[in-house]
């Protein structure tokens, strides 16, 4: 008979999120993650099955407490107006703050893009969901922003802001200033078009 689960799984995922976060799936060793969430290779490989299946718990995590809060005032019915600027704003003071995770570590997700790990075909699909799940809401918060306003030129300006943000969220780790300047340049784009 199998040994009862002693530990906090969500706590171990977190911990683990921060280190695939902070150097990406293949340079998260084993010992860091053991490191990090107080398990052993056997335990995490009991509970997660490999490395590979504790990223994706992690990825869940990341998405399920990282990036959905943050998303959540477009969700409400109705959206506020200002739910976007408010959005960009937030976004904004967390890359000027050099200890927050989005100001040193970018997006986990758009890290995995642009790594190794893309080449998984699980692992694209993922990415590219959170893009649209991204898009989606942007979409919402610019039609609240701009209500009565083209809904084609408001799609077009919804992509150019989900651009914009992805690639704050890709320039921060080498750039800041850079990050800053696209997250400046998305609500210079809403103000603009107003």
């Amino acid at each position: 008979m199998g040994r009862a689960q002693s530990f906090d799984t969500a706590a171990a995922v977190r911990c683990a999120r921060q280190v695939f976060w902070e150097t990406g799936y293949e340079d998260a060793a084993i010992p860091a993650l053991e490191s990090a969430t107080g398990l052993n290779r056997s335990s995490i490989y009991n509970a997660f099955g490999s490395k590979r299946g504790l990223f994706d718990a992690a990825v869940d995590s990341y998405l399920d407490e990282v990036i959905r809060p943050l998303l959540l005032p477009f969700t409400a019915s109705p959206v506020a107006p200002d739910a976007i600027i408010e959005y960009l704003g937030r976004l904004r003071s967390a890359f000027l703050n050099a200890d927050s995770s989005a100001s040193a570590n970018g997006c986990l997700l758009i890290n995995s893009a642009n790594a190794p790990i893309a080449r998984d075909a699980a692992v694209r699909e993922t990415v590219a969901a959170y893009r649209e799940e991204l898009r989606a809401a942007i979409g919402r918060g610019v039609a609240a922003h701009r209500p009565g306003h083209d809904p084609n030129a408001n799609a077009r300006l919804a992509d150019a802001c989900t651009a914009m943000i992805v690639a704050a969220f890709a320039l921060t780790r080498v750039d800041n200033a850079a990050a800053l300047q696209c997250i400046d340049t998305a609500v210079q784009l809403l103000d603009h078009h107003t």
